[in-house]
Protein backbone atom coordinates (compact mmCIF):
# COMPACT_ATOMS: atom_id res chain seq x y z
CA UNK A 1 0.00 0.00 0.00
CA UNK A 2 1.25 3.49 -0.86
CA UNK A 3 2.20 5.92 1.89
CA UNK A 4 -0.40 8.65 2.40
CA UNK A 5 0.44 12.29 1.78
CA UNK A 6 0.22 12.94 5.54
CA UNK A 7 2.58 10.09 6.44
CA UNK A 8 4.95 11.14 3.66
CA UNK A 9 5.04 14.71 5.02
CA UNK A 10 5.81 13.45 8.54
CA UNK A 11 8.60 11.23 7.23
CA UNK A 12 10.08 14.13 5.27
CA UNK A 13 10.01 16.40 8.36
CA UNK A 14 11.64 13.72 10.50
CA UNK A 15 14.38 13.24 7.89
CA UNK A 16 14.90 16.95 7.17
CA UNK A 17 15.21 17.97 10.83
CA UNK A 18 16.92 14.71 11.86
CA UNK A 19 14.35 14.11 14.60
CA UNK A 20 12.62 11.09 16.04
CA UNK A 21 8.86 10.94 15.54
CA UNK A 22 8.44 11.56 19.28
CA UNK A 23 10.57 14.70 19.10
CA UNK A 24 8.57 15.88 16.09
CA UNK A 25 5.38 15.68 18.18
CA UNK A 26 6.98 17.68 21.01
CA UNK A 27 8.20 20.38 18.61
CA UNK A 28 4.90 20.61 16.76
CA UNK A 29 3.01 20.99 20.05
CA UNK A 30 5.31 23.73 21.32
CA UNK A 31 5.35 25.52 17.98
CA UNK A 32 1.55 25.52 17.72
CA UNK A 33 1.27 26.73 21.32
CA UNK A 34 3.74 29.61 20.88
CA UNK A 35 2.32 30.71 17.53
CA UNK A 36 -1.23 30.73 18.90
CA UNK A 37 -0.08 32.71 21.96
CA UNK A 38 1.53 35.26 19.65
CA UNK A 39 -1.62 35.60 17.53
CA UNK A 40 -4.26 35.68 20.28
CA UNK A 41 -4.45 38.78 22.45
CA UNK A 42 -7.27 37.80 24.80
CA UNK A 43 -7.21 37.16 28.49
CA UNK A 44 -7.90 33.46 27.87
CA UNK A 45 -5.09 33.09 25.32
CA UNK A 46 -3.35 30.26 27.20
CA UNK A 47 -6.51 28.15 27.13
CA UNK A 48 -7.07 28.98 23.47
CA UNK A 49 -3.46 28.09 22.62
CA UNK A 50 -3.74 24.82 24.57
CA UNK A 51 -7.02 23.99 22.81
CA UNK A 52 -5.34 24.63 19.45
CA UNK A 53 -2.59 22.14 20.35
CA UNK A 54 -5.16 19.53 21.44
CA UNK A 55 -7.06 20.06 18.18
CA UNK A 56 -3.89 19.68 16.08
CA UNK A 57 -2.86 16.54 18.02
CA UNK A 58 -6.31 14.98 17.64
CA UNK A 59 -6.51 15.83 13.93
CA UNK A 60 -3.10 14.27 13.34
CA UNK A 61 -4.07 11.13 15.19
CA UNK A 62 -7.30 10.84 13.22
CA UNK A 63 -5.21 10.87 10.06
CA UNK A 64 -2.85 8.30 11.59
CA UNK A 65 -5.85 6.16 12.56
CA UNK A 66 -7.16 6.27 9.00
CA UNK A 67 -3.75 5.21 7.68
CA UNK A 68 -3.39 2.46 10.31
CA UNK A 69 -6.77 0.97 9.43
CA UNK A 70 -6.01 1.16 5.70
CA UNK A 71 -2.56 -0.42 5.98
CA UNK A 72 -2.79 -2.65 9.07
CA UNK A 73 -6.51 -3.33 9.32
CA UNK A 74 -6.61 -1.94 12.86
CA UNK A 75 -6.05 1.25 14.82
CA UNK A 76 -2.94 1.37 17.00
CA UNK A 77 -4.66 3.39 19.74
CA UNK A 78 -1.74 3.02 22.15
CA UNK A 79 0.58 4.70 19.65
CA UNK A 80 -1.99 7.47 19.13
CA UNK A 81 -2.31 8.06 22.87
CA UNK A 82 1.49 8.18 23.15
CA UNK A 83 1.65 10.77 20.34
CA UNK A 84 -1.08 12.94 21.88
CA UNK A 85 0.70 12.94 25.25
CA UNK A 86 3.97 13.91 23.54
CA UNK A 87 2.25 16.74 21.67
CA UNK A 88 0.30 18.30 24.55
CA UNK A 89 2.58 17.64 27.56
CA UNK A 90 4.74 20.79 27.49
CA UNK A 91 1.96 23.15 26.35
CA UNK A 92 -0.09 21.81 29.28
CA UNK A 93 2.78 22.40 31.70
CA UNK A 94 3.28 25.95 30.38
CA UNK A 95 -0.44 26.70 30.65
CA UNK A 96 -0.56 25.42 34.24
CA UNK A 97 2.64 27.28 35.17
CA UNK A 98 1.32 30.46 33.62
CA UNK A 99 -2.02 30.26 35.39
CA UNK A 100 -0.58 29.33 38.80
CA UNK A 101 2.34 31.74 38.93
CA UNK A 102 1.22 34.53 36.63
CA UNK A 103 4.71 34.32 35.15
CA UNK A 104 3.55 35.05 31.64
CA UNK A 105 1.12 37.88 32.43
CA UNK A 106 1.85 41.32 31.02
CA UNK A 107 3.11 43.73 33.63
CA UNK A 108 1.05 46.92 34.05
Amino acid sequence: MATSLFQNLKLQLVAFFDLSKDALHVHIGLLAFVITLALVRRKSRFVIAWAAVVFIAAAGELLDMRDDVASLGRWRWGASLHDIVNTVFWPTMLMVLGSITGLFRAKP
